[in-house]
């Protein structure tokens, strides 16, 4: 049941220019949440009266990963937080993957949708990885969080400067024929989730989409996160945010 929990930060540093990695104690929220759901923080300062929504990225030893953006003022304030600040986190929220443990995924993901994605491979048996990125900054430390948790990764870049010149859906193809996969995750453009879904309904492969929306309260009560799908409008942050991507593209 989702509640609001207190919380120690025990990491908070820069990974990429602007891009942060947030650790924080919280074992009996790692023991009832799963990946591809997401969590809300209540800034400590009166200023932010809003919840600001983070996506679950690892749920291991007790500790809670997050990686975020520093975007705006509030990201701006997270940033500045150190080790040992109370941090207080409403969770869990949203539907997560579903998935069977010994199942052989495969999961693409750009940007900072990398992060649910990380969780996913971490509950995993066997996980593959598709990383897309502007240019080497963003796809290394990716990399690095990756390596213990999937099983081979690849990458590429807009603009070519690590591994292979293109986007996700031009390398996906090629990784689908040259693997047996029962399920492909993705998170990150919607743009690139469309390129995604349609490929793998090329090869007949179910797949699940999680969607990264402006959220107000996170529970469905604002409205500010539906959206459309095949069965009418759905709240992002109540029904998802992790859907199918045949009901919603």
């Amino acid at each position: 049941m989702k509640k609001f929990f207190e919380t120690e930060i025990k990491s908070n540093v820069e990974v990429a220019e602007k891009i942060f990695r947030l650790e924080v104690a919280a074992r009996e929220i790692s023991e009832i949440s799963k990946a591809g759901q997401f969590v809300t923080i209540k800034l400590p300062a009166e200023e932010f009266t809003l919840n600001r929504p983070f996506g679950i990225a690892g749920l291991d030893g007790g500790i809670l990963k997050m990686f975020y953006r520093v975007v705006g003022r509030g990201t701006k304030f997270l940033s500045t937080l150190k080790p040992g600040e109370k941090l207080k986190i409403l969770a869990p929220l949203g539907n997560g993957f579903t998935f069977d443990p010994d199942e052989k995924i495969l999961l693409v993901g750009g940007g900072m949708g990398l992060a649910p994605l990380l969780a996913a491979a971490g509950q995993a048996d066997f996980a593959d990885v598709l990383i897309g990125g502007k240019n080497s900054e963003e796809v290394k430390f990716w990399i690095s969080e990756f390596k213990a948790a999937a099983d081979e990764i690849f990458v590429t870049t807009d603009d070519g400067s690590f591994g292979k010149h293109g986007f996700v859906t031009d390398f996906l193809p090629e990784i689908l024929v040259r693997k047996n996969y029962s399920r492909v995750l993705t998170c990150g453009p919607e743009i690139m989730m469309r390129g995604v879904a349609k490929i793998s309904g090329e090869y007949e492969l179910p797949c699940l989409v999680s969607f990264e929306k402006r959220m107000a309260c996170g529970l469905g009560a604002c409205l500010s996160c539906s959206t459309d799908t095949k069965s009418g409008r759905k709240k992002i942050c109540k029904d998802g945010p992790v859907f199918d991507s045949r009901e919603v593209f």
